[in-house]
Order: C-alpha cells, then sequence, then structure tokens
C-alpha cells in the first residue's frame, strides 16, 4: 500500500475544488503537500481556510504555476527540486474544461486546454518519474473523467484530452511498474467544482441549461474514494456510482452506452432534471 502519513505530496490545481478537498484530506492523513496553482493568492488563502481546520500534516510550499506550456513545467520541477524534498506522490489534478461544438470553440482555447489537461501530465510525470525510478519509489496521480471513457456532444476537446491522459497513464504502468513506481488513473463524473463553469461557445451553448442537479457529486467524496485508491495502488478508480456504472455499460453494453450519452446530450439542452 501507499503510505500517506510524512509522503510528500505534490498537487497541481491546488486551489480548484478536487485540489482544494484533496489539500484538505491529505493533510488529514499526516502528508507533507506542496500545492500549486496560477493564482498564488488564491491558493493561499484557500490553504488559509483549511489549516484553520485541520492542524495535522505540514505544508512546504505553495507556488504559482502555469502548466500550459513546457516551459512552465519545467519552472515548477526546477522549484520543487529545489526544496531538496523529494516528491513520494505526483498528483496531476490541474485540469480546464470547454463546450461547445468543436468547430466553434476557437483554436487558442482547445490548444490550451490540451496543454494544460493533457501535456502537462506528460511533461510533469516525465520529470518527476525519472527521480522515482532512480530511487524504486513513487506514486503517479492522473486526475482524468469519466470522459476518458464515453462523451457527449459539446465536450470533443475535453474528452480527447481525457482520452489521451487514460492511454498515456496505462502507457506509463507498464513502463515504470518494475521500479516500484505505482500509477493511478481516477475517472469521476460531474462534480460540484468550477469546470462546471467552464466557457462556452458557438450553437451548442445557446441551448445549454447546465448539468442536472441530482448528477452532481460531491468533491469530498470523490477525493475520499481517490484517496483510498491511492493507498490501494489501483491503477484505474470509479470514485462514484454514475462512473462506476456507465465504464461497466461502455465497456460490455457500448451500444446501450451511446444510447444513454446521446440521452443526456439532450436532456441537458432542454434543462430537464
Amino acid at each position: 500500500m501507499t503510505q500517506l502519513s510524512n509522503a510528500v505530496v505534490l498537487i497541481t490545481g491546488a486551489a480548484g475544488g478536487f485540489g482544494h478537498e484533496l489539500t484538505r484530506q491529505l493533510l488529514a492523513a499526516g502528508s507533507q503537500l506542496i500545492l500549486t496553482d496560477l493564482d498564488q493568492a488564491v491558493l493561499e488563502a484557500r490553504l488559509e481556510t483549511i489549516q484553520r481546520q485541520v492542524k495535522t500534516g505540514k505544508v512546504l510550499a505553495c507556488f504559482a504555476a502555469d502548466l500550459s506550456s513546457a516551459e512552465g513545467c519545467d519552472a515548477l520541477y526546477n522549484r520543487v527540486k529545489g526544496l531538496a524534498n523529494p516528491v513520494d506522490i505526483l498528483i496531476n489534478n490541474a485540469g480546464v474544461g470547454l463546450f461547445g461544438r468543436m468547430d466553434e470553440i476557437p483554436s487558442d482555447k482547445w490548444e490550451q486546454l490540451m496543454q494544460v489537461n493533457l501535456m502537462a501530465p506528460i511533461r510533469l510525470s516525465s520529470l518527476f518519474a525519472a527521480e522515482m525510478i532512480g530511487r524504486r519509489q513513487g506514486h503517479i496521480v492522473n486526475i482524468s473523467s469519466l470522459a476518458g471513457w464515453v462523451t457527449t456532444a459539446g465536450l470533443t476537446h475535453y474528452a480527447a484530452s481525457k482520452f489521451g491522459l487514460r492511454g498515456f497513464s496505462e502507457g506509463l504502468f507498464n513502463d515504470v511498474k518494475e521500479y516500484n513506481v505505482k500509477v493511478t488513473v481516477v475517472y469521476p463524473f460531474f462534480s460540484r467544482t468550477p469546470i462546471l463553469q467552464s466557457e462556452r461557445y458557438g450553437s451548442l451553448s445557446e441551448d445549454f441549461q447546465g448539468v442536472p442537479e441530482n448528477w452532481i457529486t460531491d468533491p469530498a467524496a470523490i477525493m475520499s474514494a481517490t484517496i483510498q485508491g491511492i493507498q490501494r495502488n489501483q491503477l484505474h478508480v470509479f470514485p462514484d456510482l454514475p462512473a462506476r456504472s456507465i465504464h461497466l455499460l461502455k465497456r460490455y453494453f457500448p451500444w446501450v452506452s451511446d444510447r444513454i450519452m446521446s440521452a443526456q446530450s439532450k436532456r441537458v439542452r432542454r434543462g430537464e432534471k
């Protein structure tokens, strides 16, 4: 099992909904955290709120990091390396979303999404995996999405990034397993995080009524299941019932899954509950 007490954990996207819960729950587990996000002031303010409630664990550093470029990933790696605290667990949590028909989303927007959602985890995993392989110890966690298995209209670019992250994670698992380095990839359904308010574009956005309230899961529960999966060294983690159910349908009854996702797309546009 992966031990969390005193483990040095690097979390990207630490100021977001999942990042906030990862920070809170890992501090409660006694981990030593290195936190990163785009806005350091926001990150530190949210950390202050958590630390008023959670008195265990330790925060080694908070860094502002723009992961939308190779230079930004390299800069983060070098700052972390300068702490002289080898990273035991890397959690690639940072991500952005977009909604719209794929030809109606500006190219700079979806290209940035690909950089943050897919290329940044690949870059950071490559940098930190080399050290983990050398130590014969480590764990890399990639927060994907159920959109890494199935998708609906309007989420083409997002799904492409998450499908890619799933494939990368499976390959990474096979690359590093003989060196005692673990890999976990997580596939949550819609959860109550800022990604639900992602930018929307074009004709699909005109009819978009939002995600039905009864579909939305609690980030605290999702990250609790995620942390359990990390501790158990699970490769694939489906942290909620919708994700588990739809994944099984996609694997064994793909035509049923396709019909369900098509129906869900129509419900979202009509605003049905």
